[in-house]
């Protein structure tokens, strides 16, 4: 082989496939070996800057999350029925065998939990009549009762639920029929009472005949429903 023929192949050798850069043969052709690029010091700053915002927006929304559990929880508290005496209205439902829920209902409905007397002279809390309680205090064998006493949210609220458990048995422990009586009377329940069964059927609330006592029946089933889902605690359960 020629000295020419031996320089073709050599620079022929040296640029065959499989060479990597940077090797001894590319070095003897001359060529600069291919170095990779540094990574720019810099090159990290916008990643954490990204992260950085992604936290703080989190940490908003969690915090505006919380604000609106705590402002719900804040409303919730402030629509919430009043309640007061729980621990004499729990004394009394275990005695009268009554949902203390149906008691608190009755004396919302009857006071909203301010003691005062009516026109009619209705008294207390439960808005116990004189000559209700006169005859329950009878019944019961409470000779030493005065008008007076039912100012006392103990003896109100013992007399109201005595009312309340005596017209329950009455009625066969219908409750609708038992609330009408507890606003309208006796009389009253069973006349509407008498033409319902008449028709074959029990007492409704359209059979009531007055409206005030329909909104009246209306209003402490209602809160009863009401004072079972807030004060459960409170108020011992059903």
């Amino acid at each position: 082989m020629s000295r020419e023929a031996s320089t073709r192949a050599g620079a022929g050798a040296e640029g065959a496939p499989g060479r990597e850069p940077g090797s001894a043969a590319g070095r003897a052709s001359g060529r600069p070996a291919a170095r990779p690029r540094p990574k720019s010091s810099a090159g990290g700053a916008p990643s954490l800057a990204r992260r950085r915002l992604r936290l703080v927006l989190v940490l908003l929304a969690l915090a505006g999350v919380i604000t609106g559990i705590a402002l719900t929880a804040k409303i919730r508290r402030e629509k919430r029925l009043p309640l007061g005496d729980q621990a004499i209205i729990r004394v009394q439902a275990e005695r009268k065998h009554l949902d203390p829920a149906l008691i608190a209902a009755v004396i919302y409905t009857e006071s909203k939990f301010v003691p005062r007397e009516s026109s009619a002279g209705a008294q207390g809390l439960m808005q116990v009549m004189p000559a209700t309680a006169g005859f329950l205090a009878r019944r019961s064998g409470g000779i030493g009762f005065t008008v007076a006493d039912l100012g006392r949210a103990s003896v109100n609220i013992a007399y109201g639920s005595y009312y309340l458990r005596y017209l329950l048995n009455r009625y066969g422990g219908d409750k609708l029929a038992a609330l009408a009586a507890y606003n309208a009377g006796i009389t009253a329940v069973n006349r509407w009472i008498g033409r319902a069964h008449a028709e074959g059927r029990s007492l409704a609330i359209a059979d009531i005949g007055y409206p005030e006592t329909r909104a009246y029946v209306r209003n402490v089933l209602h809160a009863e429903a009401v004072y079972h889902a807030d004060y459960p605690i409170a108020l011992g359960g059903g």
